[in-house]
């Protein structure tokens, strides 16, 4: 008896649950992991950007317009900052813990290109263990001037050719951002930084970010372009944060 009504109350269980009316028990490293999103906005009047002087190769460099400043890029229709470096570390500002999905790099080049005399993208993030392919898909020469702390990455300077591409390998995470530079065409500026994990996004045209699988708990969150810090010195230290499993929607943060 015993066994026949078992099965009919597990069948029942089992149609409730195709059926929505039922939820399997939560898996528990569902709460291990969350995604962190949000928007980094500037807060007063968007400011412009402007047109940068440039004295050489005029021809290739302006023939897709202007070169404009890009040191601080804010969208004015919904004043999203663009090329901010966010990231997570532990409360001591260390490598926090991987999800075993992310442990190994999937993607082996990140890349960067110098088009019409300014770096694409502007703010590169990358992993430790990942190449920089440095392309010139510009009709005239460039090279690329990579420079960091002088202990984990001292930086090199080469010349890169039209239609051709330069390998950096071997650069190592660090809190310092690495600077790069174009010395044949002085105002090209752009930055990368180097991490040891996974954790780390650069906003895109509206200020938006995300970043997977990152672990719950108490962490530390950073904001980072070259207009400086978030919050000036004390966006220094990091912010505070508290990572749950499933969505961490930090919803507009202001730039200041």
């Amino acid at each position: 008896m015993c066994k026949l009504s078992c099965t009919r109350i597990m069948l029942v269980a089992g149609g409730l649950v195709a059926f929505g009316l039922l939820t399997r028990p939560a898996n528990a490293a569902d709460d291990k992991w969350g995604t962190i999103k949000g928007q980094v906005v500037f807060p007063g009047a968007a400011p412009a950007q402007k047109p940068i002087n440039v004295n050489k190769d005029q021809q290739a460099c302006l023939a897709k317009g202007p070169v404009l400043t890009e040191d601080l890029v804010v969208n004015p229709d919904n004043k999203g900052v663009k090329n901010v470096f966010v990231w997570i570390t532990t409360a001591d500002g260390k490598k926090p813990p991987i999800a075993p999905a992310l442990a190994q790099i999937k993607d082996k080049e990140v890349h960067l290109d110098q088009p019409f005399c300014a770096f694409i993208p502007h703010s590169q993030g990358m992993r430790e263990g990942q190449t920089l392919v440095v392309k010139n898909s510009a009709p005239v020469a460039h090279n690329v001037n990579w420079t960091g702390s002088a202990v984990k990455n001292p930086g090199g300077n080469v010349i890169v050719p039209s239609g051709k591409n330069h390998e950096v390998k071997n650069l190592k995470a660090d809190k310092a951002v690495i600077n790069i530079s174009c010395n044949i065409h002085g105002w090209m500026k752009g930055y990368l930084r180097v991490f040891d994990h996974p954790y780390f996004a650069v906003t895109d045209a509206d200020g938006k970010f995300e970043i997977k699988d990152a672990p719950a708990g108490k962490f530390k969150i950073w904001y980072w372009t070259d207009a400086g810090w978030k919050g000036g010195a004390a966006g220094k230290d990091g912010y505070d944060i508290t990572i749950k499993g499933g969505d961490n929607d930090l919803g507009k943060v202001e730039w200041k």
